[in-house]
């Protein structure tokens, strides 16, 4: 019996194809001159995807009835429809725990940067206004004394919550359920929203999440209020955002993701009350190869066992 073959329809890490020599049959797909036709001549030998932003939709698996098992490269798998998969008997993984100290501490670094303007504050240094102007003006805005509220309390955002709170933050959460903790629990995020003045978004992306901060909850975060997202642009109506950042709803916003990456919404490379990354929280030589060989592992693990490590919920019990 030969070995098993596995599509990788996009580039990946390298640790993801080296990690797999020698244990399966690799397709690099973006590599063939006729990707349609590859799909159509390996429909029944290909076993599983490895998915580094590939969406692996129900027509997608349509072409590939043997495919028994999608591991993707992240944590969040918005571009996975997890749910047609299980349907279709289909384990989805993806690469928890890896990651989750690289995000929450640039989760921390983007607040930080936020709360005390420190990217405006360099530029005014780099543009010769100190010495032509004088001292940066005085920061509103500290981090003793916030309130954060974190709207998603799962690995990433307790890691968070264990970072802020030496600096004097008080922490609440609102999940789709309770948890075990002893920070104060919201059962709803407008709720949460009205009780905080620092809002941290850490939820998955996707159409169940979709524009779930939006302008009714940036209203209520106030005027003193910062929005800091980690998770997915998607959770967040960007043209809300714009709007609440133009007029002062809110006081400022710290961005790490964004609703069409890698397009940003214009108005937010103008405006002076928002700090802008691109998209790096996970995004260290270290951790992006803990995050493939966590790939290559469940592969691995499934070709010799018939399961997987990590599967995503919509795959429990398969």
């Amino acid at each position: 019996m030969g070995q098993p073959v596995v599509l990788m329809p996009k580039p990946m890490h390298t640790a993801v194809a080296e990690g797999l020599s020698g244990h399966c049959e690799l397709i690099r797909l973006w590599e063939e001159s006729d990707p349609d036709a590859v799909l159509a001549a390996r429909r029944d030998e290909i076993v599983a995807v490895a998915a580094g932003g590939s969406r692996i939709d129900d027509a997608f698996l349509d072409r590939l009835p043997a495919v028994r098992l999608v591991a993707s490269f992240g944590v969040g798998y918005d571009q996975i429809d997890a749910a047609a998969a299980a349907a279709r008997g289909v384990v989805v993984t993806n690469t928890p725990g890896v990651l989750d100290d690289e995000v929450a501490d640039t989760a921390l670094g983007l607040l930080l940067m936020t709360v005390r303007e420190l990217p405006q504050a360099e530029r005014y240094l780099r543009a010769g206004k100190w010495q032509q102007d004088g001292a940066y003006p005085l920061t509103k805005a500290t981090m003793s004394g916030r309130s954060l509220g974190i709207f998603g309390l799962g690995r990433i955002g307790q890691a968070i919550a264990d970072r802020v709170t030496p600096f004097g933050i008080s922490v609440a959460y609102h999940n789709r359920s309770q948890k075990d903790v002893d920070y104060p629990y919201y059962p709803t995020l407008l709720e949460l929203a009205r009780d905080v003045d620092t809002l941290m978004v850490v939820i998955p992306g996707g159409d169940s999440t979709r524009h779930l901060v939006n302008a009714e909850v940036l209203k209520a975060l106030g005027p003193d209020g910062i929005l800091i997202n980690v998770a997915r642009g998607s959770v967040v109506d960007e043209q809300a955002l714009v709007d609440a950042l133009h007029s002062g709803t809110i006081s400022a916003a710290g961005l790490d993701v964004y609703e069409h990456e890698p397009k940003v919404h214009p108005d937010l490379l103008t405006l002076p009350n928002a700090v802008l990354l691109p998209h790096v929280g996970s995004a260290t030589v270290p951790t992006r190869i803990a995050m493939g060989n966590l790939v290559v592992e469940n592969l691995l693990n499934w070709f010799a066992y018939g399961t997987a490590l990590t599967p995503v919920p919509e795959s429990a019990g398969l």
